[in-house]
C-alpha cells in the first residue's frame, strides 16, 4: 500500500525514473497477481478475434514485455504494448507522472497543482515524451508476449512515427509505415497507430490534421494488408472536426480508440511549473476526472459510424476506474474498454469486472 494515500501500490512506481520502471518493473500486487484462466469459451468477438472480456489497459503504461505478460496473467485480455518507434528515443526527465487534484470533469486548459498524494478519485498528469527502445530489442520482446497470451486474450501493440531532422513530411510517413512492418514481422496481432500525441515538431496532434492523418494510415495500411489496424485519437471539441477526419479515415482502420488524455497547465504548489524541461507546462491529464470525455467520444464516435456508412468498432477509454466505469462505456456503444490509470492503481480491476459486470 501507498503509505501517503491507503490505495494499492500502482505497477508504475511515479516515484521512480522511467528507466528504472522499465528495468525493475511491474511492481505492486500487479507483479504476481496471477488469476485462474477461464474454463468457459470466449464469449466475445474483438477484430476478428475471441475474447473472455473486450477490457484490456491502454497504451502507455505496459512498458515492455514483463508488464504486458502481468496483465494478461492479471486476466487483461486487450492489453496493449506500449508505443513504440522505428528508432531508439528517449524518455522526458523524471518526474514523469504527477497526482492532480480536480474537482468534476476537467475541461481542456485548465491550470492544476501536481502532487503525490494518489488519493481517490484519481487523476494523474503524465508526460513521457513517447519514449522507445531500438526495434532489436522490442520486436522480440513483444513477440514473447505475443506467445504468452492465452485462448482468450489477444495482444495488441501501439506505435508512432518519427519526424527527421529535416521536418520532412514524406520521411515522417514512411517512417510511420517502416514501423507497422516492423510490428507486423513480430507475429502481433493488431496493431494501433498513435494519432493522438502531439504531432512531431509541432503542438497540434496529428489526428487533428486529417489529411495528413490519411496520408499515414494509407502508407500503413499498404504495408500490413488486412492486418487489423487500430488508430488512437484524442478529444474533439468540434464534432464537425471530427466527422471531417472520420470521413478521411474511416474507411481504412478497423477501430478508432478514444480518448488519449485531456490537456491541462499543471504547476506546484508556488504555481511554478511542476515538469522540468522545455514545453512541459502543459502535459496530459488522464483517471477519472477524464471520464465524461471518453464517454462522449465513444458516443459520437458510435453515431458517425453509423451515420458515414462505415464498419470500424470503437474502443471506450478515460477514467475507466471501475466495473460501473466498464459498464457505462459498454452501455454507449464501446466494442471494448480499455483502463490506464484504473488499472495501474488496481490489478483485479480486469477480474473484478469479469465478476460484476452486467455485461457477464
Amino acid at each position: 500500500m501507498s503509505p501517503a494515500s491507503g490505495t494499492p501500490e500502482p505497477f508504475y512506481d511515479p516515484a521512480r525514473s522511467y528507466g528504472d520502471n522499465f528495468e525493475h518493473g511491474p511492481f505492486g500486487l500487479f507483479a504476481d497477481n496471477t488469476f485462474a484462466v477461464p474454463a468457459d469459451e470466449p464469449k466475445h468477438t474483438f477484430l476478428g478475434y475471441k475474447v473472455h472480456t473486450p477490457f484490456g489497459i491502454a497504451a502507455g503504461p505496459l512498458l515492455n514485455g514483463k508488464f504486458v505478460n502481468a496483465a494478461l496473467d492479471a486476466g487483461f485480455d486487450l492489453p496493449v504494448y506500449k508505443t513504440v518507434r522505428t528508432r531508439q528515443y528517449a524518455s522526458h526527465p523524471w518526474p514523469n507522472v504527477l497526482a492532480v487534484t480536480v474537482e468534476g470533469d476537467l475541461q481542456p486548459g485548465r491550470r492544476l497543482v501536481g502532487h503525490q498524494n494518489y488519493g481517490s478519485p484519481l487523476s494523474i498528469t503524465n508526460s513521457f515524451g513517447v519514449p522507445s527502445y531500438d526495434p532489436d530489442f522490442w520486436q522480440p520482446d513483444l513477440a514473447a508476449s505475443v506467445k504468452h497470451a492465452r485462448i482468450g486474450q489477444v495482444v495488441i501493440a501501439s506505435f508512432q512515427g518519427t519526424l527527421s531532422g529535416h521536418g520532412n513530411v514524406d520521411a515522417y510517413i514512411a517512417d510511420f509505415a517502416l514501423a507497422a512492418r516492423l510490428l507486423k514481422e513480430t507475429g502481433v496481432k493488431i496493431i494501433e497507430a498513435n494519432l493522438s500525441c502531439p504531432n512531431e515538431g509541432t503542438a497540434n496532434l496529428l489526428c487533428f490534421d486529417k489529411h495528413t492523418g490519411r496520408r499515414v494510415l494509407q502508407a500503413i495500411r499498404h504495408e500490413i494488408a488486412d492486418l487489423p489496424l487500430m488508430v488512437k485519437c484524442a478529444y474533439f471539441n468540434d464534432n464537425e472536426r471530427l466527422r471531417g477526419l472520420i470521413h478521411e479515415i474511416g474507411g481504412l482502420v478497423d477501430a478508432i480508440v478514444a480518448i488519449n488524455t485531456v490537456p491541462a497547465e499543471v504547476v506546484d504548489d508556488a504555481g511554478n511549473q511542476a515538469l522540468p524541461g522545455e514545453g512541459r507546462l502543459q502535459s496530459g491529464v488522464c483517471g477519472a476526472s477524464i471520464k465524461w470525455a471518453g464517454l462522449e467520444m465513444t458516443r459520437r464516435l458510435v453515431e458517425l459510424r453509423e451515420d458515414l456508412g462505415h464498419k470500424f468498432e470503437v474502443v471506450g477509454t478515460g477514467g475507466v476506474c471501475s466495473v460501473q466505469d466498464f459498464d457505462d462505456y459498454r452501455r454507449a456503444g464501446a466494442d471494448a474498454v480499455m483502463s490506464a490509470t484504473g488499472a495501474m492503481w488496481n490489478p483485479r480491476l480486469a477480474q473484478e469486472v469479469k465478476e460484476h459486470s452486467h455485461e457477464f
